[in-house]
């Protein structure tokens, strides 16, 4: 049985199974965007806390965000920057409560 293009079956079976595929991918796209903002939120969580050893307010200039960013990158390759750590802990100061979906 060969099946033609213009079958009326045929062609709501390629709809249902694209329509299908694009949502998959968009639900997968948001779940990565998710983790990736919750990571984010987290790894300036501990900078910001590593930074302030208990204090409500951190002592500056002792060279933290000159050697973490190496060492991670080293670690774990691309995505370690200063200017992407600063922005880390900047977006956890901005939002520091309501955003931790797991705490």
């Amino acid at each position: 049985m060969e099946i033609q293009k213009s079958n009326n079956s045929y062609q709501n079976l390629l709809v249902r199974i694209s329509d299908i595929y694009k949502d998959g991918q968009k639900a997968a796209a948001i779940a990565v965007n998710t983790n990736l903002v919750n990571t984010y939120w987290h790894i300036g969580q501990y900078i910001v806390e590593f930074e302030q050893e208990g204090n409500l307010k951190a002592e500056y200039g002792k060279g933290l965000l000159q050697k973490l960013p190496k060492d991670l990158t080293l670690s774990h390759g691309k995505g370690f920057s200063q200017s992407n750590l600063k922005r880390m802990r900047q977006f956890y100061l901005v939002y520091p409560i309501g955003l931790d979906p797991f705490g």
